[in-house]
Order: C-alpha cells, then structure tokens, then sequence
C-alpha cells in the first residue's frame, strides 16, 4: 500500500545543545547542483523526467560500525532555478516507523531524512538544519556552536519549504516487509537571505544530508559527508560536501 504525506511549512524552531564539534579539514564530497528548466512538481514522486535534469544521484556512506542494523540504501540529488532549492532523497526501507507528527519535534529518532547547508562557507559557526521524518513531521531551525556546545535557535522561521512523501510499505508494521520511500522538498532561497544571496552559476555552498534509520538498538545514521567524529553524530560543518551550483 502506498501512503502520501505532504506538508507547506510557515513556522518552525528549536533550542538545545549537542556535543561539541571535531573541526579538522579533509578531503570532501563534491556535487554539481544543476539549473531546473522548470520548477519541480513537489508530491513526493521522484520522477524521472523531472529528475533527469540533475546530476547523477550520490549515495550514503556508513562511517560509524559500532551501530548495528541493516545498511539501507539511501540516494539523494538536487536541482535550483531562481526561486527555490529542491532536494529529493530515494529512501529503502524494509521497516518504516515513524511515531512524531508535532512541528519541531525531535523527529531525527524516527525515521528521517536531514539537509544541513551552509550559504557562507568561509565561516563554520552556523548553518540551516531541516530534519523531516516519514511522517511529514518537520524540524527546522538555525544551528550555532561555541567549542562547548551546539544550539538550534528557536527563533528562526522558515517560510514557504513544501515537502511531500511517498510510503511504498504499511506505516508502523512491523511485521510486514516494507520496500522504501520518496521525500521531495522545494526550499525557496528567501529562508537563507540574512546570510547570501540567491545562487548563480559558480557559486559554492556547503552541506551534508544525512538519514536516520531504525528503531533502538538496531539503528544507523548514514550521511553523504563523513563527519569524521568517531561517535554518530553528522553535525560537522568543517566536514560538509561542496554543492557547486551549475547552468
């Protein structure tokens, strides 16, 4: 059976410190994010024709072999055009649960899917967060850090991101075998303008995307970028990927 979600997002927000960042410089992840040539139809299905236009999807890694659970395939790509940033993420998943459906919960314990970006690479002291778990229930907020801690400022509204999934399995069955999920996002470029401006073709951002999957104690986190910390943990901006933005 296949379930959809969708979710237009007005509000968000989120305090709360997480451990203290490792900040060294290495070797990242590269991805050409290429120009839509025409905005993409946000209902959750990947679909090949509007997804042809990017660059060939990159896959998650698994860093951290302390976690255990099955090491499900995640995929991912992006597009741009003058308005918005999409991002969609091709999910497999032979379990699917998810249990928070409250705007800024702590939905990266459920299933979930996360973009970090960085609009101002040359500094690493903050970054937009967007976490959405299967369910369409969404955290957005802005993360700062000192050398002691890490907090998600409540503050920050995020205004007009649309997100659609679709479920291909039962929701919280746990006996059935379930095969995977879409997510679809449009982010309009507005949300970031306290810190740049909209993209042109050159210009480089930085990120990772990252996905939380299972249920305790069965359970990984899987990113695009190697945090190179060696606990779970994906919030490492030193250690983003780069997003070159292409014609």
């Amino acid at each position: 059976m296949k379930q959809i979600v969708r979710i237009t997002v007005g509000v968000v927000l989120l305090f709360g410190p997480r451990s203290a960042l490792c900040q060294t410089e290495s070797q990242r992840p590269r991805y050409e994010v290429r120009r839509a040539t025409s905005p993409i139809t946000i209902d959750g299905h990947v679909n090949a024709n509007e997804w042809s236009q990017a660059s060939p999807a990159f896959e998650f890694i698994f860093p951290w072999e302390q976690q255990t659970g099955a090491k499900q395939k995640t995929h991912a790509r992006l597009l741009w055009d003058d308005t918005n940033l999409y991002v969609a993420y091709e999910v497999e998943d032979t379990d699917i649960v998810a249990q928070f459906t409250e705007r800024d919960a702590w939905v990266y314990r459920d299933d979930t899917v996360e973009l970090f970006l960085n609009v101002r690479p040359s500094q690493i002291a903050g970054y937009y967060g967007i976490e959405v778990n299967v369910r369409g229930a969404m955290m957005d907020y802005f993360c700062a850090y000192s050398a002691d801690a890490q907090y998600y400022i409540k503050r920050f509204q995020m205004e007009g991101v649309k997100i659609a999934i679709q479920i291909d399995g039962t929701l919280n069955q746990r006996e059935d075998k379930d095969r995977g999920w879409t997510v679809e996002m449009a982010i309009p470029w507005e949300n970031f303008s306290d810190m740049a401006k909209p993209p042109q073709a050159g210009t480089v951002f930085t990120a990772n995307l990252n996905r939380w999957d299972g249920v305790e104690p069965n359970r990984r986190l899987s990113v695009w970028a190697d945090s190179k910390l060696n606990w779970p943990h994906p919030h490492a901006p030193a250690q983003f990927g780069d997003l070159v933005f292409v014609k």
